[in-house]
């Protein structure tokens, strides 16, 4: 099913009935298409597996693969998104729509010359230093423009055919007195994080403006939940050597990020924002919950392309993400990386999250601060700085690149461009919060995984 049909789904929209689902026995298509499908994601995404003398998720494999298969035509490839994305909003027309659109515009641009660069040798030799354009064009750039759309076409298993949905209904009971958002926002959660937070913003806006989100649960879903997917999130343990321990990474990085969710939702600025909706949600009756969440699964199932459409939709919705985000990853990261290695400003910033890491009596606390506070321009530089650390400080830095959510390469443009009131301002404060909170618990969970995993 397409995301962009979802606010048809009754546990996003309370004005459509709940859907009834005929008896097992007269639907078994249905059922086989919420199960088998559901199950070949799950594996694709969570289920660990050795080859070749390496222990990964099979995506991991895959993609190892296609840039084994690519071999030096993967810095091309990766170069040819970069240019597709830089001509994409000209195009398309998409920079003339605000004064964020024409400055990311440049941007983008400013990738192509920096990629170009990676790729051809060509440019002053200090951005030729191992740390600098090498560095961020190989682990970050080739890897993200092959996993990206790879991983779209896999997340067709496991979202876009009543699994996410299912789920969703058993959340509601506790959406709202933890979250303060109603049952159906779990969908959203769901969504950003393992498909992606243009998916989840999607989502959130387009319920927003239908009156089914007050204003303050639209910017606690769209500040606590849209975080990046599950494939980024390999990325990140790539370049960080944790695909060893990934389940535990996974898992650690949601609990983290909706703990986090959890706390900011009752601190300023989120609390205090408006909170009326004119549509509110329709519960779930007592005692029909299992009942619901099955019918609901099956009807979305029932209602879902064949997989053939669904890969290629997903494969595209893919695609268009990776040239969207890779210039931009390429030149605000190489300024961040710049910034970083040649200016104090990182140092200056890093210090305001010291004392969050220093109780935990971790070694490179200093660095990882600093590192965190580098997340606020873009959510690859934490991983990228710290990539030599020892595990925890490694471990750490790819939680706090997932849970602080929100950096201006790509998540904060994308929550202004919706409806939802959040200014700049408004922005750099929850960063600041949830990063701080990210680090407070992110630390004593690299400890957890380094005694339990033997990493």
């Amino acid at each position: 099913m397409s995301f962009q049909n979802q606010v048809q789904d009754p546990q996003l929209n309370p004005r459509v009935s709940p859907p009834v689902s005929p008896p097992m026995s007269r639907d078994m298509t249905a059922i086989l298409k919420l199960l088998i499908p559901s199950l070949i994601g799950i594996v694709i995404f969570f289920v660990p597996l050795t080859f070749d003398g390496k222990t990964t998720i099979v995506l991991d494999h895959l993609v190892g693969a296609a840039r084994t298969l690519m071999g030096a035509g993967s810095a091309w490839y990766a170069l040819g998104l970069v240019v597709a994305g830089a001509l994409y909003p000209l195009v398309r027309g998409h920079w003339r729509r605000n004064r964020t659109e024409r400055v990311f515009t440049v941007l983008k641009l400013a990738g192509v010359a920096a990629a170009l660069m990676a790729v051809t040798g060509w440019g002053p030799a200090f951005l030729h230093a191992p740390d600098m354009l090498p560095f961020l064009y190989n682990k970050l750039v080739i890897p993200v423009g092959l996993i990206v759309p790879i991983g779209a076409v896999f997340l067709a298993f496991l979202i876009g055919y009543g699994l996410l949905e299912f789920i969703g209904v058993f959340m509601q009971p506790v959406m709202r007195p933890l979250w303060r958002t109603p049952g159906r926002s779990a969908i959203d959660a769901v969504a950003s994080f393992v498909g992606s937070y243009s998916i989840g913003l999607l989502i959130t806006n387009r319920v927003y403006q239908a009156g089914q989100y007050s204003a303050r649960e639209a910017a606690i879903i769209a500040t606590g939940f849209s975080t990046v997917s599950a494939t980024f999130m390999i990325v990140v343990a790539r370049t960080l050597e944790l695909m060893p321990v990934w389940n535990w990474y996974f898992w650690l990085s949601m609990l983290i990020t909706f703990t986090v969710t959890a706390i900011t939702a009752w601190l300023p600025p989120l609390a205090t924002m408006d909170d009326r909706a004119e549509d509110g949600e329709a519960p779930v009756a007592k005692g029909e919950r299992i009942a619901t969440a099955w019918a609901t699964g099956l009807e979305v199932a029932r209602r879902a392309p064949g997989l053939g459409q669904s890969i290629a939709l997903n494969f595209r919705e893919g695609l268009v993400m990776a040239i969207s985000i890779l210039p931009s990853i390429m030149s605000v990261g190489l300024l961040g990386l710049l910034i970083a290695k040649y200016t104090p400003v990182f140092e200056w910033l890093g210090v305001l999250f010291y004392p969050f890491v220093a109780v935990w009596g971790l070694d490179d606390a200093m660095a990882l601060s600093q590192a965190a506070a580098a997340g606020l321009a873009e959510m690859f530089l934490p991983p990228l700085l710290m990539a030599k650390a020892e595990f925890v400080a490694r471990f750490a830095a790819a939680v706090v690149a997932v849970s602080s959510i929100l950096f201006f390469s790509a998540s904060i443009p994308c929550i202004l461009s919706t409806a939802i009131p959040l200014s700049v301002g408004r922005l750099v404060v929850v960063w600041f919060v949830r990063t701080a909170l990210s680090l407070l618990l992110a630390v004593p969970a690299g400890y957890l995984v380094q005694r339990l995993a033997g990493a």
